[in-house]
This record gives structure tokens, sequence and C-alpha cells, in this order.
């Protein structure tokens, strides 16, 4: 499990209510120190996982790390749409939209916080 390094955590303040981010350099930092291993090391297995991810949902599959969530690609079908500048009638084109489920422990962890 991920430890939070709060003194590398942003905080903004959004409509009244703390928000807590951690960018890309601040979690490769935090699995640094975690894990000992060093900065590039986790920077290229980070690499790596996003583009196994991407490759994998490309070709229309999944990536389930249980626990933690599944990743998998929706269809978004054709519709039609209005140009909110113009108020123009528009038809938008069917997509493929990322997804992502979070698991049972992540769910858990998130609820007790």
């Amino acid at each position: 499990m991920l430890s939070l390094n709060w003194c590398s955590i942003c905080l903004t303040m959004y409509v009244g209510v703390w928000e807590i981010y951690m960018n890309k350099t601040e979690l490769i930092n935090s699995l640094s120190e975690e894990t000992n291993f060093s900065k590039k090391d986790i920077a290229k297995v980070l690499a790596a996982f996003t583009r196994i991810v991407e490759r994998t949902l490309r070709k229309g599959g999944k990536v389930s790390l249980t626990g933690f969530g599944t990743y998998w690609l929706s269809r978004r079908p054709a519709r039609a749409g209005i140009n909110p500048a113009t108020k123009q009638r528009i038809n938008l084109p069917a997509i493929n939209v990322p997804r992502f489920k979070p698991g049972k422990h992540l769910k858990e962890i998130v609820r007790a916080a």
C-alpha cells in the first residue's frame, strides 16, 4: 500500500473544499521512498505500465489489478449534439472511452478514510 508523503502533496482550495492530489513526479518520489528503488527506475516502470495499459485498451482488452481495480474500454455511440456557441445541431461521432472500476479493497480503504 502507498503511504502519502504529506510534504509533497499539493493542497488547493476549490469552492470551500480542500482537495488533495498527487502528480506524476510526487508519485515517483513516494514510490521511490516506499520501495528504495531509484527515481529513474520507478519512472521507467511507471512509463512501461502506462504503455501496457494503453496498448491493451487499444486492442479492446481489460487490465485488472485484483483489489485495486479494472481498466477497460467502453464504446459511446454516435449522437446528436448542439454547439453551445451557435446553437446549431451537430452530429457527434461514436468514440471509445477509457473506464475504471475500483476494486473491493480500494473501495474499503477509501470509505474508511
